[in-house]
């Protein structure tokens, strides 16, 4: 790492730690908590706004269980539980329901219902007296809102202003993301992947303009993320077409309707775009940090400063991609292995979708890191500036 990027820091730690908490902040955060509180309350008593019926948990007993093991030798037990639930909404209200559930040990597709879960029921009236019925899912809007609440407070306590702006930015690419879906189910003979493009489009700018606001460097990142992104995109798609796609196996991707190619594109463009884009605004941030440190250091001392540090954060990113795409596949793989299937088979049918997307975005990174240091030391140094 460089001599003037590792000072930045320090200098940035320092300044941390000489900043105290105002009472403004305090105030914040003692409000954040108290809203918390409260959506946690709300939730826990938010039956009545449910049109489905829902019902608590009060007892749950085991009745019956049976091992099985197949003939790789896996070992696995179902269990049949006799359920009693409270109703808390609807026109039962108060009134016991008993219920039914077959769970496995596995828990892949089920799983054990126990005292204090609330569960979405279909009522089936047997008698005046006694209700029964179906479990149709569980209600888990408390643990949600528990999740959500504190990552938004440390979100907030951590980034401040910056953290607030990235929550408005992630609500945002949420909508996006739903409405470019929808726009391509309405229209139908729209291309998947042009929705897709202009939506990263979209991603990108009202993301980076958010966060980082609307300076320079905000838009060398913009320019640079676009370029990045799609550029590897064109080297990954040129590739696919050379080698007629040999050795990928896209009935990995199930219960699509749709030819699976143009599916995988699309995922392979926006799985690339939040590597590429934190690149690039690490790189341009770092650069233009540099040269408003020291504004006389020279061109070519601030194209190696932003090369050793393209150099520290490559490795680290490209790991993190590999990492995160092939941590999803880890069950299926054993799921394989676990039924006698040869591990070159099993790596071959489950690895390679996954390894596509990684190299990819691997690509994308390699690309952004000088595309974004040149571009950051052109508009430093254009006409007007210092040469």
């Amino acid at each position: 790492m460089s001599p003037l990027y590792s000072q930045h820091i320090r200098n940035l730690f320092s300044k941390q730690k000489s900043n105290k908490l105002s009472r403004k902040q305090i105030f914040l955060y003692i409000l954040g908590i108290c809203c918390l509180c409260i959506a946690l309350i709300v939730t826990n008593h938010n039956y009545s706004l449910y049109k489905k019926t829902i019902a608590e948990v009060v007892k749950a007993n085991v009745v019956e269980q049976n091992k099985s093991t197949d003939l790789n030798h896996n070992k696995d037990a179902v269990y049949s539980q006799k359920i009693v639930a409270k109703i808390m909404n609807g026109k039962y209200k108060g009134r016991l329901i008993h219920l039914e559930n077959t769970y496995s040990y596995s828990g892949a597709y089920d799983q054990k219902y126990t005292v204090g879960t609330d569960l979405f029921v279909s009522l089936e009236k047997n008698s005046q007296h006694a209700l029964s019925g179906t479990i149709e899912g569980v209600k888990r809007d408390k643990q949600v809102t528990a999740v959500a609440g504190l990552f938004i407070l440390i979100l907030l306590a951590i980034g401040r202003k910056q953290g607030f702006y990235s929550i408005i930015s992630l609500f945002i690419n949420i909508v996006l993301l739903i409405g470019a879906l929808n726009v391509y189910l309405a229209l139908g003979n729209v291309s998947l992947l042009a929705v897709c493009i202009v939506a990263v489009v979209l991603f990108t700018v009202i993301s980076l303009l958010l966060v980082s606001g609307n300076k320079e460097k905000t838009h060398v990142a913009i320019i640079s993320t676009l370029i990045g992104t799609f550029v590897s995109l064109l080297i990954a798609y040129g590739v696919m077409q050379l080698t007629d796609s040999n050795g990928l196996h896209y009935e990995g991707m199930e219960f699509v309707t749709i030819p699976p190619q143009k599916i995988f594109m699309s995922e392979v463009l926006i799985g690339s775009l939040g590597a590429v884009m934190d690149v690039a605004i690490t790189i341009t941030s770092s650069v233009y940090e540099l040269y408003e440190k020291n504004k006389e250091i020279a061109h070519k001392d601030l194209l190696k400063s932003g090369k050793e540090i393209g150099g520290d954060i490559m490795g680290a990113m490209t790991n993190i991609l590999f990492f995160s795409y092939i941590s999803g596949t880890i069950p299926m793989v054993l799921l394989y292995l676990k039924n006698g299937s040869p591990l070159g088979y099993t790596f071959s049918m489950n690895f390679s979708l996954e390894l596509i997307r990684a190299l990819t975005g691997s690509i994308g990174i390699v690309l952004t890191i000088p595309i974004t240091l040149y571009l950051s030391s052109l508009f430093i140094f254009r006409k007007g500036n210092r040469k």
